[in-house]
């Protein structure tokens, strides 16, 4: 099914001379993937601290495009200049799941939003993830099936923090918007599932 994680190519055509450039430096994947992680909770503790404030709000469609930007800059180091390691992979799983946390979870604190739905949305998250890497534990390849992956929730928390920062009352479009991404990603667990089997079977 259509996600933003099937642009992911282009991107990273965008990213090579930066990423070239940053193993030229000595910098690694490990570094790169730390560094999104501490850049998701430093951001997430601001909205958890101030949810009803406009700068932090707006801030969130920027700090998730650099997190985007951070977490396929490390993948590539990883991949295109032999920087592949046990301790990457952990980091990197571990990584996204603390960062969708730390980013997510506030939203539940601003005034208007309806904390259940957003605890749903990252509950969700986390098991779309989980059920991505254990198809490599039935032999499948690691699946990264939409609709509703990391890219894709990073663009609908991304548009409703530039939404809410820009001074839309929270309200029926909100609610609407998080059911959204809590069915889309019910979808995305279930795919993953369903395609990893297929890879296994005869």
């Amino acid at each position: 099914m259509a996600s933003i994680y099937q642009i992911k190519p282009a991107f990273q055509s965008l990213l090579r001379p930066l990423v070239t450039s940053l193993a030229r430096m000595g910098v690694t994947a490990n570094q790169i993937t730390v560094s999104a992680v501490l850049l998701s909770i430093a951001m997430g503790a601001w909205l958890a601290l101030a949810p009803d404030s406009r700068t932090a709000l707006l801030a969130v469609p920027a700090v998730l495009f650099v997190r985007m930007a951070l977490n396929a800059i490390d993948g590539m180091l990883a991949r295109e200049h032999d920087m592949k390691s046990a301790l990457g992979a952990i980091l990197n799983e571990l990584g996204d799941a603390v960062s969708d946390t730390a980013l997510y979870a506030p939203f539940a604190l601003i005034v208007g939003i309806e904390p259940g739905l957003v605890i749903a949305c990252v509950v969700l998250a986390l098991l779309t993830e989980m059920t991505g890497v254990v198809a490599v534990q039935i032999g499948a390849s690691r699946r990264y099936d939409g609709p509703m992956g990391k890219s894709d929730r990073a663009f609908a928390f991304g548009l409703l923090a530039l939404l809410l920062g820009l001074g839309v009352e929270p309200g029926t479009w909100s609610i609407a918007l998080l059911i959204l991404v809590a069915t889309l990603q019910v979808v995305t667990v279930f795919n993953r599932g369903r395609r990893a089997l297929a890879e296994v079977r005869p």
